[in-house]
């Protein structure tokens, strides 16, 4: 396992839908460890493939540490079958650093995919988990949270990017 470079916004990467997973192999084995490793590093509560240069529908999620009813969990080719509720919440994101936005995003889902030995599974989440496999299956799709943001916001976020990179 190791610690991967976390590809930051702008990068054309994180902008590119991702390819399917059609086996599970060794080296999806080792990308699924190197992203777990490079998402506690960070630290985060989620990571996609793209956030790391690979155009791979993967991701793993830990919201553990601010919900003690979760723990761990690796997605292949996951997808939103179903979302309800509304919720506001701040969020950040690892391919854009220092900054965070309250954003509008479903308050439950309903995600189904494959764990990490290619065995399909189903979730319901809630909350921050919900959240977080919402911003996740985002990555995975090309959009990124500032994309959910009205257009005032993106306007600021914009000229603070800008000042940001001076």
């Amino acid at each position: 396992m190791s610690v991967r470079k976390i590809i930051k916004y702008p990068e054309k990467v994180l902008r590119e839908k991702t390819l399917q997973v059609s086996d599970c192999d060794s080296e999806v084995q080792k990308l699924i460890d190197d992203m777990i490793e490079t998402m506690y590093a960070a630290p985060g509560v989620g990571l996609a493939a793209n956030q790391i240069g690979i155009s791979k529908q993967v991701t793993v999620i830990d919201v553990s540490a601010r919900d003690e009813k979760s723990s761990l969990i690796v997605l292949v080719n996951p997808e939103i079958v179903h979302s309800e509720g509304e919720m506001e919440a701040e969020e950040g994101c690892l391919s854009i650093p220092d900054y965070t936005t309250v954003l509008k995003r479903a308050l439950k889902v309903c995600v189904k995919g494959f764990d990490r030995h290619g065995k399909p599974v189903e979730l319901e989440a809630e909350g921050l988990l919900a959240r977080a496999l919402q911003h996740e299956i985002d990555h995975l799709n090309g959009i990124l949270f500032v994309d959910r943001m009205g257009r005032i916001k993106k306007e600021f976020f914009k000229k603070r990017y800008a000042r940001m990179k001076e």
